[in-house]
C-alpha cells in the first residue's frame, strides 16, 4: 500500500511540475519573438492606409487594402510616423537594455517624455504632464489626463509580454510600470491585457485559450473586462459571422466617456473598443496570417494599431518561419534600417528582445541550459481594480469659438468640463500663462506652451468633481503679446447623471 501511494504522489509531482514549467528551444523562443515584431511591423503597414477613416463603420471587403512587396519600405521613406506604436516601445526597452530590469518608472517617463518625436492623445498629455513635474501613475490618471482611457497603453506594450514568454503576470508588473506612465483604468488595460495576449502566445497554439486566458489578468468589474468578455461569447454565439460581433460590439460598447475628440463623435480611441477588435482578429482569423490581420483592420477606427496588435500576437504564436513569405519580403529592406527617432532596426529589437526575454525567465525562477528555456509558467491573476471618469456622464458638446482675452469667462452647468482649444504664436519656444478660476476660486496657473510644439498641452483646460450646478471659468492671460493667441474652440461637459 506504501509503495502504490508512494507511485501516485510521484505521478502526481510530475503532473504538477508539467502544468506549471513550459519549455521552449532557445531556437523557437528567438522565432517567435522575431515573429511578434515583424508580424507587428506588418500588420502596422497594412492598416495605415485606413487607419481613422472608417469610424463607426465597417471597412466594406469591397474597399481594397493594397499591398505590394515595397509597402514597407515607402513607409519608412514617406511616413515614418507611422510606426508610433513601434517606436514607443523601443524607447522603453532601451530603458531595460541601458538600465536593467529593475529600472525605475520614473526613468521610462523621462525617457519617454524627452524623445523627439511626436504624441498624440493620452501620450501627449503624459508628456506634457511629465515635463511640468508631475509623476507616474499621477501623469496617466484620469482627473490629470483626459485621455486615460484612451488606446495608448494597449498599442506601446507588446514588449512587456514579448520579454515575459509564459509569465503574464510579470508582464502585468511591466505594463503597471509602464502604462501608468500615460493611461489608468480601462486605458491601461488595454496594454495588460495586450501583454498576456502576447506572453501566452508563446506557450498555447490555441487562440481561444490565449485570449481567455489573458482577459483573467483584467478585473471583471471593469468595463474593458465586459466588452472583451462579450465578444468571447458573441464568437460563441456567431462563430462564422465576424460582422455580426462587430454589430452587436458596436451597439453596447461604442460610447465614448473620456476623451473629448470621440464624445458624441464616431471617432473612437477608447482601449476597449479598440482591444475588442483585436480580439475579434484573433477570434475569427483562426491563426490565418492575412484573415487576422484584415479582419481587425476591417473593424475601423484605429486600424494599423489594432492589425499591428492581432498579427503580432499571431507572429509570436506561429514563428517568424511560419509567416508567409508574400507578407515578409517587404521587410528584407528595411529590417536593418532604424526605425524614426530610434537607433534601434529590427534586427536590433529582435536580439534585444530575446536577450531580455532570457533574463525574466530567470529573474522569475526559470532555467536556461545549453539549448533549452524553461519557464515558470504563471497561471493569470487580475490586476487591481481601477475606474475612469466614475460618476461623470457627458450631456454636452458645444462648440464655443473663443478667443481668449487678458480677462475671458466661459460658463456651463455640469459636474466637470474639457476645454480644447490651442495657442499660436510666431515664435514656437513661446509658453502662454493662463491663469485659471471656477467660480473665483484659483484652480491652476497653467503653462500653455505653442500648440505645434512637442511639449503642447493636449487640451487647453479640465476640471472635474465640481457640485453639480452652474460654474464659471475666468481666465486671465498673465503675458500677453500681440502675436499670440490662445483660442477655446469646444466644451464637453459632464454631469452626474446619464442624459435622459
Amino acid at each position: 500500500m506504501k509503495t502504490i501511494n508512494f507511485v501516485f504522489l510521484f505521478i502526481a509531482m510530475i503532473l504538477s511540475t508539467n502544468a506549471y514549467s513550459k519549455m521552449l528551444s532557445k531556437e523557437t523562443l528567438q522565432d517567435k519573438i522575431k515573429g511578434g515584431w515583424a508580424a507587428k511591423t506588418i500588420g502596422c503597414t497594412y492598416g495605415g492606409p485606413v487607419e481613422f477613416k472608417y469610424n463607426g463603420t465597417i471597412i466594406p471587403d469591397s474597399v481594397a487594402i493594397n499591398w505590394d512587396k515595397d509597402r514597407i519600405k515607402w513607409y519608412f521613406d514617406n511616413f515614418p510616423g507611422l510606426y508610433d506604436d513601434i517606436y514607443v516601445n523601443l524607447t522603453f526597452v532601451e530603458v531595460y537594455e541601458r538600465l536593467g530590469l529593475k529600472a525605475p518608472a520614473d526613468s521610462f517617463a523621462q525617457a519617454f517624455a524627452h524623445a523627439p518625436y511626436p504624441l498624440w492623445h493620452a501620450n501627449q498629455a503624459a508628456r506634457y504632464n511629465i515635463l511640468q513635474g508631475l509623476k507616474p501613475p499621477e501623469t496617466g490618471h484620469w482627473l490629470n489626463n483626459p485621455h486615460a482611457d484612451d488606446i495608448d497603453s494597449q498599442i506601446q506594450t507588446d514588449f512587456a509580454g514579448l520579454m515575459a514568454p509564459g509569465m503574464p503576470n510579470t508582464a502585468s508588473h511591466i505594463t503597471d510600470k509602464i502604462g501608468h506612465i500615460m493611461n489608468y483604468g480601462d486605458g491601461w488595460y488595454g496594454g495588460v491585457f495586450v501583454a498576456a495576449l502576447y506572453s501566452l502566445a508563446f506557450i498555447s497554439d490555441d487562440m481561444e485559450f490565449v485570449v481567455s486566458e489573458a482577459l483573467k489578468t483584467i478585473p471583471k468589474e471593469s468595463t474593458f473586462y465586459q466588452c472583451v468578455n462579450d465578444v468571447t461569447g458573441w464568437h460563441k454565439e456567431f462563430p462564422d459571422d465576424w460582422k455580426r460581433t462587430w454589430f452587436e460590439c458596436e451597439k453596447k460598447w461604442s460610447s465614448e466617456v473620456g476623451c473629448p475628440d470621440g464624445v458624441f463623435s464616431p471617432f473612437d480611441i477608447d482601449a476597449k473598443i479598440n482591444s475588442a477588435y483585436v480580439a475579434i482578429g484573433l477570434l475569427y482569423g483562426n491563426k490565418d496570417f492575412f484573415k487576422t490581420m484584415d479582419i481587425s483592420a476591417r473593424c475601423g477606427q484605429d486600424s494599423d494599431c489594432n492589425a499591428a496588435t492581432a498579427v503580432g500576437v499571431l507572429g509570436t504564436m506561429i514563428g517568424y518561419n511560419q509567416i508567409p513569405g508574400y507578407w515578409k519580403e517587404s521587410l528584407h529592406e528595411i529590417e536593418d534600417r532604424d526605425f524614426e527617432y530610434t537607433d534601434i532596426c529590427l534586427n536590433d529589437i529582435y536580439k534585444l528582445s530575446y536577450e531580455h526575454a532570457l533574463l525574466v525567465v530567470e529573474q522569475e525562477g526559470g532555467k536556461i541550459d545549453q539549448v533549452q528555456v524553461h519557464i515558470k509558467y504563471q497561471e493569470p491573476t487580475a490586476v487591481a481594480f481601477e475606474k475612469s471618469f466614475e460618476g461623470h456622464f457627458p450631456t454636452n458638446k458645444q462648440a464655443i469659438k473663443q478667443v481668449i482675452t487678458q480677462q475671458s469667462e466661459v460658463t456651463f452647468e455640469g459636474i466637470g468640463v474639457v476645454l480644447k482649444g490651442y495657442v499660436q504664436c510666431t515664435d514656437n519656444k513661446y509658453v502662454a500663462q493662463l491663469e485659471v478660476l471656477i467660480d473665483n476660486e484659483p484652480v491652476e496657473t497653467a503653462q500653455l506652451p505653442v500648440s505645434s510644439s512637442n511639449t503642447h498641452r493636449v487640451d487647453l483646460f479640465w476640471k472635474y468633481q465640481l457640485p453639480m450646478g452652474k460654474h464659471v471659468i475666468t481666465f486671465n492671460w498673465l503675458n500677453p503679446r500681440t502675436d499670440a493667441q490662445i483660442m477655446a474652440t469646444e466644451a464637453v461637459i459632464y454631469s452626474n447623471e446619464p442624459p435622459k
